[in-house]
């Protein structure tokens, strides 16, 4: 198919070719003793915290990552795969607040996490969970890893996120996994868990992002290496700039997952926008947003590798007609430039600091249309229905043909939220809006929620294994919640 490309041929090498001399001669720091030394014994030159690439290292090894890769989940009916044509859609990842119908903003809970949990595994349109959908802050932070991972294996069957906060919390997650998976071997045979390590923009990567990177690595685990630069504010103002330290920064981190564990699957990763030049927010519901999107996975084509941008973002405060502008506008952009991994999916407000049950089930209509948009259409003789035309005639009608009740349902898009009626039906149902049937939508998903199965000796001995992290035990903080 053809995608979204706003970049020549000719502006795409001189991207990268700026991006290799950012790397070359300005430098990008590394906060992590391992990092530094595996760069150094592989060509870059070290000093201090910064490294330089010399352009041979960095051209040599960014052709070894995979172009197509397949995450493996605890139901194989689930697994996916990175790259080809397919785009992949994620909820959101990383909000603090939960914002209410009425305007109410709150911090989250575990019992929120565990609800989005169950929301994505119902969705159909859905891949996988996010590692962070929303923050529970009622568990204590050195137990959220672990409570984390426990509820996307327990109330879910689909692949999902790991935990990038450093070596414990990758090395948690990769031990749950084999728990789960019941490994017996010391090393993970597949791919089963994407992390999102990112960077310290401008040109630099924290130790608490590198020790997650150098952890998965080693386990040979997928990582998206991912940019959030601002143009005016933490990138040139410029996109042309923006990009080229963009690309500098992913590259850098290619190379480093490369050295460590060659063929380490890893994925173009960008959530870079634009700042607002009157307030200095970031802006992730601006058009250079979109912008962005297409120029990722025009970059990610151009190393062969899989790409990762911004699905419904929004800088908008709650439900209205700006988050549903925004959110399309990003949707679309990604997927018309065939970006595989779309994240921020379902759910996001508030410049990705919020997160709303009903946007969540909105946004997940919202994939569904951009599904069918994408969907392949058939033309043979019996979509072309010539035979059914023929019986028509002139001025004739469709609904009472077998043919439309053998086809409508998968031909045409069934929303769940959105009203078809006229004004006076939609008037005798109630008026009501899009947020309310969301609202009501939201509590019948979790009302009928089925969870999948978890073996109960999985289900224990992670529990024991999670009970020796903290010498009082899990009681002390969150309840692990039984069995929905």
């Amino acid at each position: 198919m053809q995608y979204l490309e706003l970049l020549s041929k000719n502006q795409v090498e001189r991207i990268h070719a700026a991006s290799l001399e950012i790397m070359a001669g300005v430098g990008l720091d590394f906060r992590h003793p391992v990092a530094l030394e595996v760069l150094a014994k592989g060509g870059a030159r070290v000093d201090g915290h910064r490294v330089y690439f010399p352009q041979s290292l960095v051209e040599t090894q960014r052709v070894k990552p995979p172009q197509r890769f397949t995450l493996h989940a605890r139901n194989p009916a689930n697994n996916i795969e990175f790259g080809g044509q397919r785009s992949l859609y994620v909820p959101a990842n990383c909000p603090a607040f939960i914002t209410e119908v009425d305007g109410g903003r709150r911090y989250g809970t575990m019992a929120d996490y565990e609800n989005f949990v169950k929301l994505t595994q119902s969705s159909p349109n859905l891949d996988m969970c996010s590692n962070m959908p929303v923050e529970p802050t009622d568990v204590a932070p050195e137990l959220r890893v672990a409570q984390t991972t426990y509820a996307c294996l327990r109330y879910s069957d689909k692949c999902f996120m790991g935990s990038c906060l450093g070596e414990e919390g990758a090395e948690q997650t990769l031990r749950m996994l084999s728990i789960a998976f019941g490994d017996t071997a010391d090393t993970i045979p597949e791919p089963r868990v994407i992390s999102i390590p990112c960077t310290l923009t401008p040109l630099a990567y924290d130790q608490r992002m590198l020790g997650a990177m150098i952890v998965y690595a080693r386990a040979g685990q997928p990582q998206i290496i991912n940019s959030l630069a601002s143009a005016g504010a933490t990138a040139p103002v410029t996109v042309a700039g923006m990009l080229a330290v963009q690309n500098a920064e992913i590259l850098a981190g290619i190379v480093l997952t490369q050295l460590i564990s060659e063929g380490t699957p890893v994925v173009y990763g960008s959530g870079s926008s634009c700042a607002d030049m009157r307030s200095g927010m970031l802006a992730v519901g601006a058009p250079e947003m979109a912008v962005n999107n297409a120029m990722t996975a025009q970059m990610a084509r151009f190393y062969r590798i899989p790409s990762r941008g911004a699905g419904t973002l929004t800088d908008a405060k709650c439900v209205d007609v700006q988050a549903g502008c925004e959110s399309m506008m990003n949707l679309v952009a990604a997927r018309n430039a065939g970006v595989h991994f779309i994240l921020h999916a379902a759910g996001s407000l508030e410049t990705i600091n919020s997160i709303s049950y009903e946007k969540f089930l909105i946004d997940d209509e919202l994939v569904g249309m951009v599904r069918r948009i994408h969907q392949d259409v058939a033309v043979d003789d019996e979509t072309l229905a010539l035979d059914v035309i023929r019986d028509a005639g002139p001025c004739g009608q469709f609904l009472d043909k077998s043919h439309t009740f053998k086809h409508f349902r998968s031909e045409l898009f069934q929303p769940r939220l959105a009203d078809r009626n006229s004004y006076d039906g939609w008037m005798e149902k109630g008026a009501v809006s899009v947020e309310q049937a969301a609202q009501g939508q939201c509590r019948l998903v979790l009302q009928n929620y089925q969870r999948p199965d978890f073996p109960e000796n999985i289900d224990g001995d992670l529990r024991q294994w999670m009970d020796t992290l903290s010498a009082d035990g899990p009681s002390r903080n969150a309840t692990i919640h039984p069995a929905a």
